[in-house]
């Protein structure tokens, strides 16, 4: 196992689509809730204990061998958003055609078969940490990152923020991506006995509004 290989899978150059998502960010800005650093660092902490716990707990589970179609069927039923399905599948076949060119495998290989149009991301970016040696409290922290970096990012671009401030609040939020990922990675040893069900299923309501608003917009910066 070569822990470097996180920094490959985490670096936002990696050619896994993120870029064209704004987790949310855009509609929150286009609504108001965004409006600079302060407000930008409640809408990634909030994020990060839903989506961000979630993600990182599917990804843990897949790396810990759980079936990734079991993983994907929950993935989707703590999606109730339609327009955030379609955007985790595409961004997860643009992170499968990424990952199985540089760490290839007969697993992604086989879930690439299984979800022709995509399989959630989360799950993917766990059968991608798995394929590279990764363990699972890597690919936690991996998704918990990913959860809050994306939008942070997207922030300079729609508000023009200072890049040192976007940056400051990913620090500030630290200490608790490091609970997140250790309560992703719980939740993920104990699928073996209890099934997904173990897994966390926190919902962030205004995320699945504004995607929705989001998705219907004639003009938009980003795709999500």
């Amino acid at each position: 196992m070569s822990r470097a290989a996180l920094l490959v899978l985490a670096d936002g150059r990696f050619p896994a689509g993120g870029h064209a998502h704004s987790g949310g960010a855009e509609a929150a800005v286009k609504a108001g809730r965004i409006t600079g650093a302060e407000s930008l660092e409640s809408f990634c902490r909030g994020r990060l204990h839903t989506v961000g716990l979630v993600s990182a707990a599917l990804a843990a589970a897949a790396v810990l061998g759980v079936d990734p179609r079991l993983l994907d069927e929950a993935a989707d039923s703590r999606t109730p958003s339609p327009a955030l399905r379609t955007a985790a599948r595409k961004l997860g076949r643009q992170l499968m055609r990424a990952a199985r060119a540089t760490w290839p495998s007969a697993e992604l290989d086989a879930l690439a078969r299984e979800f022709p149009k995509g399989a959630h991301q989360p799950v993917v970016l766990g059968l991608a940490a798995r394929a590279a040696g990764l363990e699972a409290v890597d690919v936690a922290y991996c998704a918990a990152y990913e959860s809050v970096s994306g939008p942070s990012s997207a922030t300079v671009r729609l508000l023009s923020l200072d890049p040192f401030d976007a940056t400051a609040v990913l620090a500030r939020l630290a200490p608790e991506l490091d609970r997140v990922a250790d309560r992703a990675l719980e939740a993920a040893w104990r699928v073996a006995d209890e099934g997904v069900d173990a897994l966390p299923s926190a919902s962030a309501p205004l995320l699945e509004i504004g995607a929705e608003v989001h998705a219907a917009w004639p003009v938009r910066l980003f795709a999500s």
